[in-house]
């Protein structure tokens, strides 16, 4: 039989533009159990959809001992694929060498962070042998180092193994010069500014502060966190972490994949029950001192990979924006005309509105990411969490959102922490920074 020629063929174009459908396209045309196809959509997947909902990283003790290993996984993926030979060793040694995946082999994949569970998607892949592989948005979540090195082991893997890669991508950015074929779908909406204009920027700027609770005032040190240690088992995530937070900050969290960047939010947003025996004071009250979870979220915008993966319900994508005055995964109480109105707006803002009677779950990843980035500010949050918000935008969405935040971050009193691994996502309201290093 003639051997396959390596060919490497781009997909390219803005969110909505029909990447998947082209993709599903393609996935019949070839129709062959050598096709692998990996989105990297903020979905773990056929192999641990079941096992996973939102609270599940902070709460190690709800894990049964049935829960898959990350190296047991791994192992399975390399043993179905075909005989052991030294040729095959070496490809699994250098992925696991490039994706330092080592000290990962004895964890709960369960508990993997959004950037980590990318990395066992793809070496799980590599590692099945496949004629054709299909990646869409394979660089979201990984650190600048991993983004450069995979860049560079997909052309030694498409050349070497005589490989058929179709890479799906949202940004110019990220096309890689080695490309043979690039197929680009769709067109930017045709507008003078890829940002807001001078009516919504004043819109945004001139919205009213909202009152929290009895009191208008907002707390002068919004986070305060001293000597914070997080464990899970024999693994440390955070080791003796001081942080103080003041109203009107602007902060970048950063760090490699793995180092705890979603676990520390999830002590801010109240999601980890550990937070309980930490030294941690939000909003001038220190946790455990008889404020709920409700009254702590009710003060906070968020949006994360995490959040992004809960969402699994059949709702009009509006429900899902009003969900976000509620604070709930889903909404489960008839949002009022006013809730409307308001999710209305702030979809507008993000021009999202008219997707707004839409299924949320037949969205494209990046129109869902829209959504869910207008659920965080639906409420007008004193503190905005947003981690790697941008995840799968196009380059017009990604100026937009970081235009919003930055405007929004004007006002008085607003204060932000935003994740990203992309140095340039960052608005220039960032004020201060955290780099945390990897236990």
């Amino acid at each position: 039989m003639e051997e396959q020629q390596a060919k490497i063929t781009v997909i390219i174009g803005p969110n909505g533009c029909g990447k998947t459908q082209w993709v599903e396209q393609l996935r019949r045309r070839l129709a062959s159990d050598r096709v692998r196809y990996v989105a990297f959509s903020d979905a773990y997947g056929p192999a641990t959809d079941k096992a996973y909902y939102l609270q599940l990283r902070w709460n190690q003790h709800d894990i049964d001992q049935d829960t898959p290993l990350v190296g047991q996984l791994l192992d399975r993926a390399y043993q179905l694929a075909g005989g052991d030979s030294p040729e095959r060793q070496r490809l699994r040694d250098h992925l696991y060498q490039l994706f330092d995946i080592g000290p990962l082999l004895d964890k709960y994949v369960i508990l993997l962070s959004s950037g980590e569970l990318r990395k066992f998607q793809l070496i799980k892949t590599l590692l099945s042998n496949p004629l054709t592989l299909i990646l869409d948005n394979p660089f979201i979540g990984l650190d600048a180092e991993t983004r450069a090195s995979l860049r560079q082991l997909l052309l030694q893997l498409a050349r070497e193994q005589r490989l058929s890669l179709y890479l799906v991508l949202a940004k110019d950015d990220e096309l890689p010069d080695y490309a043979d074929e690039v197929v680009r779908l769709g067109h930017y909406a045709p507008t003078p500014s890829w940002g807001l204009n001078d009516g919504q920027r004043q819109q945004l700027l001139s919205l009213p502060s909202p009152s929290v609770g009895n009191s208008s005032q907002a707390a002068p040190i919004v986070i305060d966190m001293h000597q914070v240690a997080i464990r899970y088992g024999e693994r440390t995530i955070l080791s003796n972490l001081d942080w103080q937070v003041r109203q009107g900050e602007r902060w970048a969290l950063s760090g490699q994949n793995g180092s705890g960047k979603s676990t520390l939010l999830s002590l801010v947003c109240a999601d980890n029950p550990q937070s309980y025996a930490c030294d941690i004071a939000l909003f001038g009250h220190r946790r455990g001192s008889g404020e709920s979870i409700w009254e702590i979220k009710r003060r906070i915008g968020y949006v994360s990979p995490e959040m992004h993966r809960s969402y699994q319900r059949d709702l009009p994508a509006i429900n899902v924006v009003a969900s976000g005055l509620k604070d709930t995964v889903g909404l489960y109480v008839r949002p009022s005309q006013t809730d409307l109105e308001q999710s209305r707006w702030w979809m507008r803002l993000f021009c999202v509105e008219q997707l707004a009677s839409r299924s949320f779950l037949h969205l494209s990843s990046g129109e869902q990411r829209l959504v869910l980035v207008a659920r965080a500010f639906v409420k007008d949050p004193e503190l905005l969490i947003l981690d790697e918000p941008l995840h799968g935008l196009d380059d017009q969405n990604r100026h937009l959102v970081r235009n919003i935040i930055e405007t929004f971050c004007q006002r008085p009193g607003k204060t932000l922490i935003m994740v990203t691994h992309y140095e340039e996502e960052l608005p220039p309201c960032i004020n201060k920074r955290l780099y945390l290093k990897r236990q």
